[in-house]
């Protein structure tokens, strides 16, 4: 199989949609009047959630209109965000056919269908042509692309002239292993954290120029305590990442949690421009 049949393979759930429903009505939502609010503790799947996206956000010089790109789109929280808080276009792309399959239909549900849409793909070999969007961000997803400069070219030949790009990723910083399993991977075949100077010369190489960075370490730690205090307290909640990750969903982020701390990952916000 290939890497990207793995990667897609690791994150299918089977019924995934079923089951974020039942958890849904368990939370006692309307299901008929869904709004992206609601899905956000289950949908954001990436180290501080709707508040990092929000962060990320703030850095993408946004207005009503654009048209934007998510790389990597998952079931589509960030881009139902994006759609109902700032008024943009967002195409999204995904290996994992399921995932997509559950992000068309949660954006149906939450009516943001008219603005949003996902398209199954590689990243690598994108169905769009050249010079289409105004933005394009991706969030947690090069951790699972060994050929980031392959991406970074292939984003820079669908954004527009003075397009920007936002990526969001778990970067290497420091020296140390890399604890399996971790929410993207269960082990080190289809896992490729990479260096800051990694993202930043393939960036370059790909005809971006880096204009911005902002390590989150300290605010990752904040936000993880705060949910394991509440889950500490109050158990799992009904809608959550668990979802997503199944049994293992602690093991996973005492993981991260760790190598955050231990100072060999930190998530780290890249705006680059195109030159």
């Amino acid at each position: 199989m290939s890497v990207e049949t793995n990667v897609a393979n690791y994150y299918t759930r089977r019924r995934l949609e079923d089951s974020i429903l039942q958890a849904l009505s368990k939370a006692q939502k309307d299901l008929a009047n869904l709004t992206h609010g609601d899905l956000a503790a289950l949908d954001e799947f990436h180290v501080g959630g709707r508040e990092s996206t929000q962060g990320l956000a703030a850095q993408m010089e946004l207005r009503p209109g654009l048209a934007i790109l998510d790389v990597g789109s998952g079931i589509g929280g960030p881009a139902r965000y994006f759609a109902a808080e700032h008024g943009c276009k967002i195409t999204g792309i995904d290996l994992t056919e399921e995932f997509v399959s559950v992000a068309r239909s949660l954006t149906h549900r939450t009516k943001l269908d008219h603005a949003v849409e996902f398209r199954q793909g590689s990243a690598l070999a994108m169905p769009f042509e050249k010079a289409v969007f105004d933005r394009a961000y991706t969030i947690h997803v090069c951790m699972n692309i060994s050929d980031k400069p392959g991406l970074f070219r292939e984003v820079r030949r669908v954004l527009k002239p003075k397009g920007l790009f936002a990526i969001f990723d778990l970067m290497r910083v420091g020296e140390g292993p890399i604890r399996y399993p971790v929410p993207w991977a269960a082990t080190e075949e289809t896992s490729f954290v990479a260096r800051v100077s990694e993202y930043r010369d393939a960036l370059t190489a790909a005809g971006f120029q880096v204009a911005f960075e902002r390590r989150r370490g300290a605010f990752a730690l904040e936000f993880m305590q705060r949910m394991f205090s509440q889950m500490a307290q109050g158990g799992p909640p009904v809608l959550g990442l668990h979802l997503l990750m199944g049994e293992q969903t602690k093991l996973l982020l005492n993981n991260v949690q760790a190598m955050i701390q231990e100072g060999v990952i930190e998530p780290v916000e890249l705006i680059a421009l195109v030159c």
